[in-house]
Formats: C-alpha cells, sequence, structure tokens
C-alpha cells in the first residue's frame, strides 16, 4: 500500500518521520470516530502478511542471529505474533464498549448519569528490540490497532534483515497514514524517540530507556517501557529438581537466553547445589546432544554481545569461580571463528560483585547461588532492583506467597519460567528498573487509549437546589454539613 522508508541523511529521515506523523494525525482527525469494522480490518490485515510471509522471516531472522532454528523463529516470533491480533479482533468490540460508573449521591437520585468511554490516543510509536524482533513488533500493534490508533514503528537496527522484511509487511498491509515504519541506526532510533507521539512504546534495555524517557519528556509524551532486570529462579527444598531443572533450562537455552524474561540466576538450597547442577546438565543433553553445529541451538545476536557474555565468563574465571560449561559433545568452540555460539555454563557460587551477577545477562550464562533458610532468597530479591520476573519452584504454600507477596516484580510463574507472557489477558509489564506500563489483551487496548469521562446532568439545576450558586445561604450550610459529616 506504501512503499517501505528508505534512509537518506539523518536530516531527510528526522524530515519525513516528522512529516508522516503529522499525516497520520491529521488523517485520524479527519476520520473521526473509529468503528469496529475499520480496527478489525487493519488487525486482518496484519495477520495476512504475517501468514504470507513466514518463510522470508524465517529465513532474515536466521541470517540475522547467524544460526535461529525455523521452528524456534515461528514458536517465539512469527506465528506467537498472530494470537494477539487475533484476541484482539475477538475481543475489542466489547473493549470499545462504554463503561458506566455509580454516580455519587445525591446527584444519581436526581438523574446524573456517569460513564467512560475510550477513545483512541492518535499516533503511537513503536521502539522494538532485537532478540525477539517481529513479535514485539506486530504483537503490540494488536492493542494499538484495537484501540483505533495510527503507529509508526522503528525495530532495532542489530536485526538488519528481519527489519527490511518488516518494512516491506508493513508497506503491503497498511497505508503510511496509518502504520509506516522506518529502519536506521541509533541516529534514527534518537530522532524517532524525540518525535511528538501520543504514546511512545519501548522495548529494551533500562540503560537506553533513560535517554528514550527523556527525549519523550521534552513533547510530555507518556511512554511505556518494557525493559528487564536480572530474574530469579527460586528452587525449593521441596522442588522435583530434574522437573524443575528441565523447564528452567528451556527457558534459559531458547534462543540462547536472548530473552528479556529468562532465568538470570538461581537460588538453590545449599545441599542441592550438586543435584541442581547435574540435573541442568541432564536437561541440556537431552535438548541438545551436540552444538556447534547443531542448528537449534541459537547464536548470539552479534559480535558485541558475544565479546560481552565472554568477558563475562573470563573475569569470572580469572576470579576463580566455578564454571561448568554445558557441552555434550565435547566440541571445542574456540576453533570456531566466527560462530558466536557459547554453550550454556553455569556458574556456581559467584563473588558478589562480579558482571554476572550485577549485569542482566541476556545470553546463556546461569550464576547458581546456595541459601541455608529460605527467608534469604527474599532478602536477596529485595536487596536488588525489580525484577521483570520471579520464578518460585516448589509445593510449600507458605514459601510461595512470601516470594508472591513480599517480593515485587512485573509478573511471576510458579513452577515454570516465562509462560505467563503467553496468557493474553495477563498484562505483561514491569516494575521500577525492569519497566513501567504494560499491555497486552484487554490491558493493551486501554493502554493505547484515553478513558475520558463522561458524566450527564441532572435536567434539574442542581447548582441552585445544591446552594452552590451566590448569595449563599441555608442551602449551601447543608450541602457543606452533609459532605463533611463522618
Amino acid at each position: 500500500m506504501n512503499a517501505p522508508q528508505t534512509i537518506g541523511s539523518i536530516e531527510d529521515i528526522e524530515q519525513r518521520m516528522q512529516q508522516v506523523l503529522e499525516a497520520q494525525r491529521q488523517d485520524y482527525l479527519r476520520e473521526g470516530e473509529v468503528s469496529a469494522e475499520t480496527r478489525i480490518d487493519r488487525i486482518d490485515r496484519g495477520i495476512d502478511v504475517l501468514l504470507k510471509y513466514q518463510d522470508r522471516m524465517v529465513a532474515a531472522l536466521d541470517s540475522d542471529f547467524s544460526c535461529r532454528a525455523r521452528e524456534v523463529s515461528l514458536l517465539t516470533d512469527v506465528a506467537a505474533s498472530v494470537p494477539p491480533l487475533k484476541h484482539a479482533r475477538k475481543h475489542l468490540r466489547k473493549w470499545m464498549k462504554p463503561e458506566r460508573r455509580p454516580t455519587m449521591f445525591p446527584l444519581n437520585l436526581l438523574g446524573g448519569r456517569s460513564r467512560i468511554e475510550y477513545q483512541p490516543l492518535g499516533v503511537v510509536g513503536v521502539i522494538s528490540p532485537w532478540n525477539f524482533p517481529v513479535n514485539l513488533t506486530f504483537g503490540p500493534l494488536a492493542g494499538i490497532l484495537a484501540a483505533g490508533n495510527r503507529a509508526l514503528i522503528k525495530p532495532s537496527e542489530f536485526t538488519p534483515a528481519t527489519s527490511e522484511v518488516m518494512a516491506e509487511m508493513v508497506a503491503e498491509a497498511w497505508d503510511e497514514k496509518e502504520v509506516a515504519l522506518f529502519t536506521g541506526g541509533p541516529e534514527v532510533g534518537q530522532a524517532f524517540s524525540g518525535l511528538a507521539f501520543d504514546h511512545l512504546l519501548f522495548t529494551g534495555a533500562t540503560s537506553v530507556a533513560r535517554h528514550i524517557m527523556a527525549a519523550a519528556a521534552r513533547n510530555l509524551v507518556p511512554v511505556t517501557l518494557e525493559l528487564g532486570g536480572k530474574s530469579p529462579v527460586i528452587v525449593s527444598r521441596s522442588a522435583d529438581i530434574e522437573k524443575s531443572l528441565e523447564r528452567i533450562m528451556l527457558g534459559k537455552t531458547l534462543n540462547a537466553g536472548q530473552i528479556c524474561l529468562a532465568p538470570d540466576y538461581l537460588m538453590v538450597p545449599e545441599e542441592k547445589l550438586d543435584a541442581v547442577i547435574a540435573a541442568a546438565q541432564k536437561a541440556v543433553t537431552a535438548m541438545y546432544p551436540s552444538i556447534l553445529d547443531n542448528p537449534e541451538y541459537t547464536a548470539v545476536v552479534n559480535q558485541r554481545h558475544y565479546e560481552r557474555l565472554t568477558g563475562y565468563l573470563k573475569e569470572a574465571e580469572e576470579r576463580g569461580a566455578r564454571t561448568i560449561p554445558i557441552n555434550p559433545a565435547g566440541e571445542d568452540f574456540q576453533a570456531r571463528e566466527g560462530s558466536r555460539k557459547i554453550p550454556p555454563t553455569l556458574i556456581a557460587q559467584p563473588a558478589e560483585d562480579l558482571k554476572v551477577m550485577q549485569e542482566e545477562l541476556f545470553g546463556p550464562l546461569l550464576p547458581i547461588r546456595t541459601y541455608k533458610d529460605f527467608n534469604e532468597t527474599i532478602d536477596y530479591v529485595n536487596a536488588n532492583p525489580r525484577p521483570l520476573a520471579a520464578y518460585y519452584f516448589g509445593q510449600d504454600k507458605d514459601e510461595e506467597r512470601a516470594v508472591l507477596t513480599r517480593t515485587t516484580s512485573g509478573g511471576a510463574c510458579i513452577n515454570d519460567v516465562i509462560m505467563h507472557i503467553m496468557q493474553e489477558e495477563l498484562p505483561f509489564g514491569g516494575v521500577g528498573p525492569s519497566g513501567m506500563g504494560a499491555y497486552h489483551g484487554e490491558k493493551g487496548f486501554r493502554t493505547f487509549s484515553h478513558a475520558k469521562s463522561i458524566y450527564r446532568q441532572a435536567g434539574v439545576n442542581v447548582g441552585k437546589l445544591g446552594g452552590m450558586l451566590p448569595p449563599y445561604g441555608k442551602a449551601t450550610e447543608k450541602t457543606i454539613s452533609m459532605q463533611v459529616k463522618k
């Protein structure tokens, strides 16, 4: 429907983005009320291009990562983008309905009525990340389009092949006055974040989010920030160790741990450390009998992140930490230059000041701490920045309740990891350093809508009846007395 946006000079692209933003806003204002049929049509077009381009997206993702399995890309990125759109399509008519709210006494008795109507915000900006570039672009569009908005998208420069395919998809599915996508590097992203959107969604690193928020603040643009942090996994003495580690290591090795919700460190009973390590080795061996030439094991996305992760490992080893690479086939990863594959590696009892315990890992490294008393786990989580997720494995209901009520995280799973993100009616978002705001399902619709409060006054002259009109008198005093009465 429109040509993909190409990059010229930064001044040209900044001007072009501003022009498209203004064109979208003006077209939105001309459209007036956005019907359910229009919203559904826009969502359907998104579903259509996802299905049409799925093979090209799989190939692009494999190219960008240098090794990413077709099944991984379909499960987590491409096919995973369709259910949020279908869910929004199914429910948006119900979400659009005005909500009646109680009217305060005595106005309710006099015929006053209160309601909320959900109105589109206008133009929403989306800055999507590299780890799941398709899902974290098209997934948010479910709520954005269901709410009746227009959208401008800036995908990550770290996955350029995928971004180019998505640019073609967006250009085919929508007129640029509905949805437009701009590719480019950090300078384009910086200009994009400074545009006067009606709302901005950013998914990425906490350090970058500070700059995004500062840029948005110049135009008072409200933001939703989906970030990350160090999501803890607490393994109870009551847990089934083998079953727990199967699920934990699936979450840690999926996409080679390049997931904002991936387990970032384990806390296990001190007497079970060896059993946990053995169970992790067994689980990984069952999934990946070999790794180096295994197309099902994802590579690290680029050299910069590869060097960051290997640097963390080198520091841990130099400081005497026990590192345990899980390498079932005994392959020589150093001999394969440019592969950017790192085997799942456990780091037992690392010192607190190591980078593996200070930085979000976003890779296949997994530190393991031990505890004697369960309360140590709660204290440790609370002594660190609030994470995007917290995970508890075990059958002790008191411990489970302690994790849920005495720690604060964006979301939580009991006896699994990551799976809460697949529940479309559970809001997805962080808290504190792990994020601000949330979306998915009805929450996404609300996030990308303006809840307009509307009061319809009764036929009687309420101001006069309640003594609100000068000259004040007995009716005024009666109204005041009624309001201040305990």
